[in-house]
């Protein structure tokens, strides 16, 4: 029996067990976790479970720890060491493990750290989350006469060869890839040594201090090297990794940053033509002309919460070969297993370049520029913080009788994820963090004059509950 512990209330997240190593994260709590989620994988009739980490420099001994402690409560480990978090969900279905761990602090300063879980058949994110945490601080751990067992494996070529199981490729492109230092370098490189064309690796080389830019490849400042090397080295295309290597940016061939939301539609389109009819999933951040375009080729759009966790339970639940998420997270289902892998999306990415037999910007250029605001985000009272949304809510549907209004005085409200708020001219997002105590806001209008008339009408209603935000930021 192993004695009651209680984890910081700050690491147990929405998605994941996360926190500052040395602060609030420990060694003690790697073994604990291990110890928690591997009772809690036996109560559910599990046995085995694999285990990767990134390249962090807290890793290796969290995997130790971790490990330990899952041994202690009788699990039977496999463990597939140092690699992106993609390959861990890869292990999990490719040897039938009942679970699977990975040590990652994906994006995040290279002081964090923690532990995505995973089951074979089943999401582990929210309650579940803190009935792990429960089950430690309740003395529910039970050691068994027979620890479990432990071994080494290498997934590395298995996951590689099949990947390229769904490579469709007849031209040969000249393709830069920036790793970031991340966790995805090693996997890189034996991937790109098998595909046909040129391909130029920047930041292979894993190294958890992040020494040449922030793993996060949303954030355009991190993809200037990227960017630099597309355009002198003359590239069809550049892609770029997080941190753990499960979110992919990308770039075009003039160099200019390809979001997210017109990722998902250009990986709908593929699909869609092999799929007709089939539900698409995009988070409330993205831009209605993905919404738009997936209807015009003849898709379900399904606006869902943001969360890679949240994406993945819905799209069991519909079944969707396609989801994805601003932040980077592409789900493929179609022939994939449904888990979100930025390596693998690049794949795809150049099934559907060498498809258009055109130049990589003109996958999107049929879809309508619109004009937006980055990801804003201000503090507000933690306590109060997931009431507030519905506080703009209520105002505003105070203000506007829906039943009876036309043309600019439309508004609707989509409350499946904080609140959408859709007018004639754009739409505005509000919606509390998981993590954080904040609220965040972005805006999508048609042109620029509409633009502003919607950040104005944010400002008030951030205004009537006590609040301000600054879009100059």
């Amino acid at each position: 029996m192993v004695e009651a512990y209680t984890f910081s209330s700050t690491i147990l997240r929405e998605y994941d067990i996360r926190g500052k190593v040395g602060d609030d994260l420990t060694n003690q709590d790697a073994y604990m976790i291990g110890c928690a989620f591997g009772s809690y994988v036996r109560e559910d009739g599990g046995r085995k479970i694999c285990v990767g980490y990134d390249g962090r420099e807290s890793s290796p001994i969290f995997a130790k720890e971790l490990i330990r402690g899952l041994n202690d409560v009788g699990i039977d480990v496999e463990n597939i060491g140092l690699g992106p978090t993609p390959m861990l969900y890869f292990s999990v279905k490719d040897r039938m493990a009942d679970a699977g761990v990975m040590i990652t602090g994906s994006h995040n300063p290279p002081e964090y750290n923690g532990f995505k879980m995973m089951m074979q058949n089943k999401i582990v994110y929210g309650q579940t989350i803190q009935d792990i945490g429960l089950i430690a601080a309740t003395g529910g751990i039970k050691t068994p006469e027979n620890k479990g067992s432990y071994r080494e494996i290498d997934v590395k070529e298995a996951y590689v060869a099949r990947m390229l199981r769904d490579l469709d490729v007849s031209k040969d492109y000249k393709i830069a890839w920036d790793c970031g230092n991340g966790a995805a370098g090693e996997i890189v490189q034996m991937l790109t040594a098998k595909l046909p064309g040129e391909h130029i690796l920047l930041f292979e080389d894993i190294d958890g201090t992040f020494p040449n830019h922030h793993p996060d490849p949303t954030v355009k400042k991190n993809l200037k090297d990227l960017i630099d090397t597309v355009l002198s080295e003359k590239c069809d295309l550049g892609v770029a990794f997080d941190g753990d290597g499960d979110r992919i940016g990308a770039v075009d061939e003039k160099g200019q940053f390809i979001p997210c939301d017109k990722l998902i539609a250009i990986y709908a389109k593929e699909i869609l033509e092999e799929h007709p009819y089939a539900p698409i999933i995009a988070d409330v951040k993205c831009s209605q002309t993905l919404f738009d375009e997936i209807a015009r080729l003849k898709g379900e759009p399904v606006m869902w919460k943001c969360g890679h966790s949240l994406v993945k339970a819905k799209m069991a639940e519909t079944k969707a070969p396609l989801a994805g998420e601003l932040s980077g997270h592409i789900f493929f289902a179609d022939k994939w297993y449904g888990f979100d892998d930025g390596i693998y999306s690049a794949l795809r990415l150049m099934n559907a370049l060498n498809e258009s037999d055109d130049v990589a910007s003109a996958l999107t250029a049929h879809i309508p520029e619109t004009f937006v605001t980055e990801e804003i985000r201000f503090e507000v009272d933690e306590a109060e913080k997931f009431d507030l949304a519905e506080r703009i809510a209520s105002n505003i549907r105070k203000k506007y009788d829906n039943d009876n209004a036309e043309g600019e005085d439309k508004v609707t409200i989509i409350d499946i994820d904080g609140i959408r708020v859709t007018l004639p001219y754009g739409w505005w997002l509000m919606r509390p963090s998981n993590t954080q105590n904040v609220l965040v806001t972005r805006a999508e209008a048609k042109d620029a004059a509409s633009l502003e008339k919607i950040k104005e009408m944010i400002q008030t209603e951030v205004n009537a509950i006590g609040y301000s935000v600054d879009f100059e930021e």
